[in-house]
């Protein structure tokens, strides 16, 4: 139902609808690092027609960057506002002149067939965008349906003007499968099949035009084939050649499926009619201003309404459909299926879009809302797991948590539910079970050690919420010992809260916590415990059990004092510079996700008004009309479902909870129109930029004091009015009139909590377990009050076992295990120790190491660091390893004179996400003399086709014989694989010990 406002005219008594289209502008962001894109798009569209401006490196995720002054051409799929890069398939430029079949540079455009244009002559409407290249003298525009992009290309008088038809084009990705065909005088069809992000995307198309060809050339390896008819290989483009009028317009309709030409075929037969590209225009316009009227806001001034319904309108370019209109699509199995009963979507970046946008969808789209979480299940039943971060029928496995699990819940929990809940259900334990990155520790031990798991803290406490949100579907369905079990896990974020710091911080497999630590020290590149963040970033991430928190924090006190303290540090991101950690506020980031809800826990402890200045100091700040007016990515629509929420007064802190956490409305009048017919209406009196302080409420006219609204209340339809004024005021400030959260609440705790005492594993006081001659071992526990007991002949050690009273000598390898039990019976879990008497560097002359690669100044473990009895860490900053990159490593060991070898290793780490890959051959040798080497073992490595678990690697070859000298070769990978996001850059090697037994 259409909820446009009509108004009378005062020419005629005719209705007029009024625009919010108007207030749209798809040029924000697409500065600084918002990395959107300006094209035209309908609401969840396949499509996303828009110029690419550069499609290498992060500012260039979506194509297009403000800073550019040329434009290559207008392909037909992009990302909204991604950290990474992909998309840009089917790429048409129009140009005039001598042929050009590679794009150029930016410094030289002239060198290809870019085209230089200015950003005055450019214009950008919802379903619309133009744009004059100056170097072809062509306007160029563009419009949209759901799954055909429509081109408009005005051309000067020429007996050569061109449409370059690139194929090979992409953006961050590579192409592996391209042709086109020719049929008849006004069609071209085709493939392109890449690897980039989605590391297998098949792209059909069909594009036809208005004007009949006067002639098509085909381009395979950089030459031209003339009256091309069918091309096919990697690289394949067309050159389309017309002569034109002054001002003659060409009209080109592209249509693109998954699936197949036909499917693209009976999309553009479905959705265009004819080549009326103003047709189209317009509804585009009427779709966009049809979805965006679902909130009408009042008062306020331009640029804040610019900012509302451009946010608006971000948050439903994505997700996107993903099946042709006779709902056949491509799985995540990449068999073809057919959607029953629902439209299937593609693109979701979870991790970010959890926690404000589906929440928005539940109250703007919650069909569609309802349609994304049916295409998460049927992506379960193809895949065996729900999406992390799928795209385009590719699970990219970007970012941590199962955050399909809060947006399933939040929509079951609201009632919004139109899919199967045992099935639903199911998907989410498999999710919850899976022991893949980081969750068999999380489950298992109750936390993920430090140096098991890259981001370990991060992880942890977003396990924790998720757990949260599965636990309630287990109650919803009556599975009550899975309401327990998943609810305790939801209180696993409070085991690496460090009370002397006041921070949740990284612990080690053995209970200690990480040293040296900074809460400002911010992780990059898969390393270090937080992801994309620092402590301070997710120290105020339990939105499960605020509460709890608070309790940690030594209560509301404590607990608002850390919080204003966050507000008020030193406002940098530390020395690493990371992108992703902008629009800071002392240590709050808005411009990065892990931060957005943190404003909003002042409310829980009885202190709102400090919510309503910073949430309106971040709305005046952090957000901006201009084209460089988003703090941060635009992360899908993230950054966008925030200011909507926030402009209109409340935010889900929790987004599968169905409340909303009262702010500081910025409109005097909200009304949010719902599907079931009701509206519910946001009214703030005396409001305005220095009136941020609410003095009172009324819900349809009753006063209010509770600093929260639900979901139901909204459906329910009526009124919340706020008294606006300058001053703080104590409204919201009561216990009763708080938000409460608990994962399990005080009067569930008789029941549901699980105390268990915990008894950490026994750790050596050795250095290291590389030995020369003897070890003498030290056992110790962080644990008090226990018993250390343990073993050396590789059995499992219990009370029966050596009792650990004084450190024990070792003299040949041995395989120590251990456990700590207290004086209640409670056991840790096995520590094992293979110490191995090996030969190395001690400082003495022999044994020496020789290498032939070149060292790097950053990963360099020193000179003998791969020969000095010391093992290196999970974590690739340790200091420990010698990272290696474009080369061979090659190192020699002299013994110094002949000895009895029996076996020797190597370590290699594997940390894909941070391009560091396991040799792809490594070969062992032995010598006698130094001279003539001796092959005795050689083994290869197939390059993953995922990111595998961060570990390390030991290769070994057995050896029997005496011997001088040991050589070992390892050879990289040459290039990063086509599914990784670094594709076509050169991979690392790092080693850390060559073990010589």
């Amino acid at each position: 139902m259409s909820h446009l406002n009509n108004v009378a005219s005062s020419a005629q008594d005719e209705p007029e609808i009024i625009s919010h289209t108007k207030y749209v502008d798809p040029f924000i962001g697409t500065g600084g690092h918002g990395h959107t894109f300006p094209g035209a798009t309908v609401p969840f569209g396949m499509v996303q027609l828009s110029p690419d401006t550069g499609v290498e490196g992060w500012d260039w995720s979506s194509g297009y960057h403000v800073s550019d002054s040329s434009v290559m051409g207008f392909s037909h799929t992009h990302l909204q506002g991604t950290g990474g890069g992909d998309y840009g398939d089917i790429l048409l430029m129009p140009t005039v002149g001598e042929i050009k079949t590679e794009p150029g540079s930016k410094a030289n455009p002239d060198e290809g067939y870019r085209s230089r244009f200015e950003h005055v002559n450019e214009q950008a409407d919802p379903g619309y965008y133009s744009v004059f290249l100056e170097d072809y003298k062509v306007l160029a525009e563009l419009t949209a349906t759901t799954r055909v992009g429509v081109h408009r290309y005005t051309f000067p008088e020429s007996d050569a003007s061109h449409i370059i038809l690139d194929l090979k084009h992409g953006i961050s990705d590579t192409a592996r499968e391209t042709w086109f065909q020719v049929n008849g005088d006004n069609e071209i069809v085709g493939l392109r099949r890449s690897s980039g992000w989605a590391r297998d995307q098949y792209i059909y198309f069909v594009a036809q035009f208005s004007k009949p060809f006067k002639s098509i050339q085909g381009v395979k390896g950089g030459e031209l084939i003339n009256n091309a008819t069918k091309v096919e290989g990697d690289d394949v483009k067309a050159v389309i050649n017309y002569d034109t009028k002054l001002d003659e317009e060409v009209v080109v309709k592209v249509a693109i499926s998954s699936v197949s030409i036909d499917g693209a075929r009976k999309n553009m037969e479905a959705e265009t009619q004819g080549f009326d590209f103003e047709a189209v225009k317009r509804q585009a316009d009427l779709t966009w201003n049809e979805k965006l009227s679902k909130i009408e806001v009042e008062g306020g001034d331009q640029v804040q309404r610019t900012i509302f319904y451009t946010s608006l309108y971000h948050s439903m370019t994505v997700p996107n459909v993903f099946m042709d209109v006779d709902h056949q699509y491509r799985g995540m199995d990449h068999k073809i299926h057919k959607a029953e009963g629902f439209t299937n979507y593609t693109l979701f970046s979870l991790w970010d879009t959890f926690r404000a946008t589906h929440p928005l969808f539940t109250l703007t789209s919650p069909k569609e809302n309802n349609d994304f979480i049916k295409s998460m299940l049927a992506k379960y039943e193809q895949s065996g797991q729900l999406p992390v971060w799928e795209l385009a029928a590719n699970e990219t496995g970007t970012m941590i948590g199962f955050h399909s699990a809060p947006v399933i819940v939040d929509a079951m929990l609201k009632g919004q539910t139109n899919f199967d809940e045992e099935k639903a259900y199911e998907a989410l334990v498999a999710a919850a079970e899976d022991p893949r990155r980081g969750l068999n520790w999380f489950n298992a031990e109750g936390y993920i050690p430090l140096e098991k798991e890259a981001n370990s803290v991060s992880k942890q406490v977003e396990y924790a919420y998720d757990m949260w949100t599965v636990a309630q579907v287990a109650k919803r369905l009556g599975k009550t010992e899975d309401y327990k079990k998943y609810s305790n896990r939801a209180l696993n974020y409070k085991l690496l809260f460090n009370e002397e710091t006041g921070f949740i911080r990284g612990k080690d497999l053995y209970g200690n916590w990480v040293t040296p630590f900074d809460p400002m020290n911010i992780s990059l590149l898969g390393a270090g415990e937080y992801t994309e963040g620092n402590a301070w970033h997710y120290n105020f991430f339990a939105p499960q059990d605020v509460n709890g928190l608070i309790e940690l924090h030594g209560g509301d006190a404590g607990f608002v004092a850390k919080v204003d303290e966050m507000f008020e540090q030193e406002a940098v991101n530390d020395n690493h510079m990371a992108h992703d950690v902008t629009g800071l506020i002392g240590q709050y980031a808005q411009g990065n996700e892990p931060s957005h809800h943190a404003i909003y826990l002042y409310n829980y402890a009885g202190q709102p008004s400090k919510t309503q200045a910073r949430i309106r100091q971040v709305m005046d700040e952090m957000y901006t009309a201009e084209r460089d007016g988003l703090s941060g990515n635009e992360d899908c629509g993230q950054m966008s479902a925030w200011y909507v929420f926030s402009a209109m007064g409340f935010y889900p802190v929790n987004p599968a909870n169905g409340e909303y956490i009262i702010g500081s409305p910025i409109f005097s009048k909200v009304t949010i129109h719902l599907d079931n017919g009701n509206d519910f209406v946001i009214e703030a009196k005396n409001n305005d930029i220095n009136n941020l302080y609410i003095q009172g409420a009324t819900l349809n006219g009753n006063p209010i004091d509770k600093s929260f609204i639900t979901h139901q209340q909204i459906e329910e339809g009526g009124k919340i009015t706020f008294e606006m004024g300058a001053s703080k005021s104590t409204w919201g400030e009561a216990k009763e009139s708080r938000p409460v959260s608990y994962a399990i609440t005080p009067a569930e705790e008789a029941e549901l909590l699980e105390v268990k005492e915990q008894v950490f594993r026994p750790a050596i006081t050795n250095k290291s377990v590389l030995f020369n001659s003897t070890a003498k071992v030290g056992l110790k526990c962080i644990t008090p009050e226990v018993k250390i007991y343990y073993t050396l002949d590789g059995s499992t050690p219990s009370a029966s076992s050596t009792e650990y009273n004084e450190a024990f000598t070792l003299d040949q390898s041995t395989m120590v295990k251990a456990i700590a039990i207290n004086e209640h019976g409670a056991s840790s879990k096995v520590s094992e120790f293979d110490f191995k008497k090996a030969y190395y560097n001690t400082g003495e002359e022999f044994p020496k190491l020789t290498i032939n690669y070149e060292k790097n100044a950053s990963y360099d473990a020193g000179d003998n660091g791969i020969l000095n009895g010391e093992y290196a860490s999970d974590n690739l900053r340790d200091g420990k390893w010698d990272g290696v990159s474009g080369q061979d490593l090659e190192a020699v060991v002299d013994l110094g004179k002949p000895k009895q070898l029996h076996q020797l290793s190597m370590g290699f780490l594997e940390n894909t996400s941070s391009w560091l890959f396991l040799p792809q051959k490594i070969t062992f040798y032995v010598s006698k003399d130094g001279k003539e080497f001796t092959e005795v073992s050689q083994q290869t490595v197939e390059m993953p086709n995922d990111h595998p678990v961060i570990c390390v690697t030991r290769f070994s070859a057995e050896v029997n014989g005496t011997y001088q000298y040991v050589k070992v070769v390892a050879e990289p990978f040459k290039k990063l694989p086509s599914w990784h996001l670094g594709a076509g850059n050169t991979p690392w090697m790092f080693t850390d010990e060559l073990v010589i037994e």
